[in-house]
């Protein structure tokens, strides 16, 4: 009896605990692993590299005069040597480690041991990045830092960058308009791409930028941000005339271009291979960053008159994606698919839009169109995204590299306000004014009355 009540007493606390840490996991994962799961992962890391070193293949034998050494000194065994390894460095995710590699190796071998040195050592993901020719940096995430996004403090924000989203390594994906200038963004219903494009806004509207929107969903994406926007089209009609004043604004900004530098009035544009970034800030044109919002609408005709109007507004967008760069004139662009099927031109505008964004998508072939033809291995896991995680999305680039990334919370009253904020940053495009979209006025709430205290009586 006395057995089992001093049993009682030990394993009552140690259950409350272990139901705690297990709270803890599942709730609140950052504090678990910073106060068990990092220093655990440590623990194994350090008693366990070589032995893991060695059994994943990235140890090399010994060279000559180092067995010589070991043998003339001690009488313990040779073992082979794995990559040198640097000061582990925690983080709020997970742990940072150098490795500085043998000779004969590269930094594909490590990379192709992630899988293994995640389980050997219970992290969530292991991540490898090249730092200099022989130095590789393992970035080891200790939980799934895409189920609850949490930005990291410092984002790499600036001039033209806006941090949009988390990656699955725990980095910041960061939009950076001067080298990645265009983009596609595809996403069906509920899959966050909204979410995505308010977080672009929201980042531009402090800054010294253009905002042009394009929504031919009568504007119920982009009327919220009016008061940050210089022109807004909310139906073909209107977009039909919108696009030949932004071609006439990238032009005029090539006269600029062509002036400074002294270049004859004659030459073609294309000949021109800088851009307005040369020009000295007191002359240089603000950027111009063009939203378009569900493309596909763009490209719907019903009569002949319509299909002559679409033809004409495909060419003014594949000008400004092949030429705006330079001008300063950056697109975003947005839908649920993009292909062949949409129409003419469709195709060879999506060959101009570098980068590219897909979320979940409702089928494969949607899916394709934004990554088969520059990253063919993230098409699957641009399939696999659940629709419980709005958000999610695998972006890439035409340099074949991809990520999945997940875009936070941003509320629609929230981004609205950051505009509303900004508005006074509107710059002044003379070809841009009469777009300029109405700003609606708030109600004035009128205070209730005071309800005066009414005197006691009998």
């Amino acid at each position: 009896m006395t057995d089992l009540t001093t049993l009682l007493e030990v394993g009552g606390p140690l259950a409350a605990l272990g139901g705690g840490t297990a709270y803890t996991r599942a709730k609140y994962p950052a504090v678990y692993w910073s106060a068990v799961g990092g220093p655990i992962s440590t623990a194994r890391l350090l008693s366990s590299y070589s032995s893991v070193m060695e059994a994943c293949g990235l140890t090399v034998a010994p060279s000559r005069l180092r067995v010589l050494a070991v043998k003339a000194t001690t009488r313990r065994e040779v073992r082979p040597i794995p990559p040198r390894r640097g000061i582990i460095r925690p983080t709020s995710t997970g742990l940072r480690i150098r490795l500085r590699l043998a000779p004969g190796q590269e930094p594909a071998d490590v990379a192709a041991s992630a899988e293994r040195l995640r389980h050997a050592w219970g992290v969530h993901a292991v991540y490898v990045t090249t730092v200099k020719p022989g130095v590789v940096e393992l970035r080891l995430v200790g939980y799934d830092v895409l189920r609850r996004v949490r930005m990291p403090r410092k984002t790499g924000s600036g001039f033209l960058k806006v941090p949009v989203a988390l990656r699955e390594d725990a980095m910041p994906f960061v939009r950076v308009y001067r080298t990645v200038p265009h983009q596609l963004t595809l996403g069906a219903t509920l899959s966050g791409k909204s979410m995505y494009l308010r977080h672009l806004i929201a980042g531009l509207a402090p800054q010294s930028v253009a905002l042009v929107g394009i929504d031919c969903k009568r504007g119920v994406e982009l009327a919220p941000f009016a008061a940050r926007l210089s022109a807004l089209a909310t139906d073909p009609d209107e977009a039909a005339e919108l696009l030949p004043a932004l071609v006439k604004e990238m032009e005029d900004r090539y006269d600029l271009i062509k002036a400074r530098q002294g270049i004859a009035p004659d030459t073609p544009d294309e000949e021109i291979t800088s851009d307005i970034w040369g020009l000295p800030e007191s002359e240089r044109p603000t950027p111009v960053v063009l939203f378009v919002d569900e493309v596909a609408e763009l490209f719907l005709t019903a009569t002949r008159k319509d299909e002559e109007r679409r033809d004409e507004m495909v060419t003014q967008l594949i000008r400004l994606a092949q030429l705006g760069r330079a001008a300063g004139i950056y697109l975003e662009v947005c839908g649920q698919r993009f292909g062949a099927e949409l129409g003419k031109g469709a195709t060879m505008l999506r060959a101009q839009l570098t980068g590219r964004v897909c979320h979940r998508v409702n089928d494969e072939a949607s899916a394709k169109m934004a990554l088969g033809d520059i990253a063919p291995e993230a098409v699957s896991a641009a399939c696999a995204i659940a629709p419980e995680l709005p958000g999610l999305a695998v972006a890439g680039d035409t340099s074949g590299g991809w990520s999945r990334i997940r875009t936070p919370y941003l509320s629609l009253g929230d981004a609205a306000e950051i505009c509303r904020e900004s508005a006074h940053l509107v710059p002044d495009l003379a070809t841009l004014k009469p777009f300029r979209p109405a700003i609606p006025v708030r109600p004035v709430e009128t205070p209730a009355p005071a309800v005066l205290p009414h005197p006691a009586t009998d």
